[in-house]
């Protein structure tokens, strides 16, 4: 059969296998063309990296699942984002996910690009089973610290989340509420739930800060999200602080007049 079908045909045909168990690989591996040959490595080779991905997307649901094991259904994932820019809010989002949850790209926001975050934001949004958002303004930041405000940031983005959880997974902090709470070191790479809160945090607070540049142009913010990148700085130096600035923080302290 394969060798009615020109390599181009084949080629085409093995970028619709989607298992290394697929009897196509078995056929084609008699044919003699060094083309076929090398579609069937390069095919191979890409099943192997979507095999590893899967395997390391289930590693990700090992906390979510022992709760779920122990009869615990709302699970949810809280994650802040901001807490290193000069302006803008801190942002928090907690998100419990089904048990049939099935993005595999979903991983912890910072090892995926910003049209990878825009495009699984809307996709977590309808999969979830629930959202909650939490932002804290930059006034309280100066007045209670960053860390601190982070912490508010994450109890109002529970307190907005509806279903109310049951346990929850927080990327290394903890909490002020009675709800049990599992706190995880670098818990956006560990856990699918706050790796998925990480994600719509992080496109919930981008939104902001293009909608601030706008309003507050020539500091980038569309491109820094507030962060004292060069162009920001520059910014800071010729027009001076905003009020969406973080006046508690050094480098905006020496602009402010």
């Amino acid at each position: 059969m394969s060798e009615q079908l020109t390599v181009k045909q084949i080629e085409e045909q093995l970028k619709k296998v989607d298992s290394l168990n697929d009897p196509l690989f078995l056929r084609l591996k008699i044919d003699p063309r060094s083309g076929v040959q090398k579609a069937i490595v390069k095919n191979e080779r890409r099943l192997h990296k979507q095999q590893e991905r899967q395997i390391e997307f289930q590693n990700r649901f090992k906390y979510e699942q022992e709760f779920w094991h122990q009869g615990i259904n709302y699970v949810a994932g809280i994650d802040e984002v901001g807490r290193g820019p000069l302006a803008g809010p801190v942002v928090a989002a907690a998100v419990i996910l089904p048990k049939d949850f099935d993005l595999i790209e979903v991983n912890d926001s910072k090892q995926l690009s910003a049209n990878q975050r825009a495009n699984l934001a809307p996709l977590i949004r309808q999969e979830a089973l629930g959202i909650g958002i939490g932002e804290i303004d930059n006034m309280i930041i100066d007045r209670v610290n960053i860390y601190e405000a982070a912490k508010l940031a994450m109890q109002e983005a529970l307190s907005n989340l509806t279903p109310a959880p049951e346990q929850l997974i927080i990327d290394a902090m903890k909490i002020n509420t009675v709800i049990p709470q599992l706190s995880l070191i670098k818990g956006d790479a560990k856990s699918i739930s706050i790796s998925a809160a990480s994600i719509v945090a992080k496109v919930y607070r981008d939104q902001i800060m293009s909608q601030y540049a706008q309003q507050y142009p020539g500091y980038g913010f569309e491109n820094n999200d507030g962060y004292g990148t060069k162009e920001h700085l520059t910014g800071l130096e010729l027009y001076g602080v905003t009020p969406i600035h973080r006046q508690s923080f050094s480098p905006v302290k020496k602009f402010m007049k």
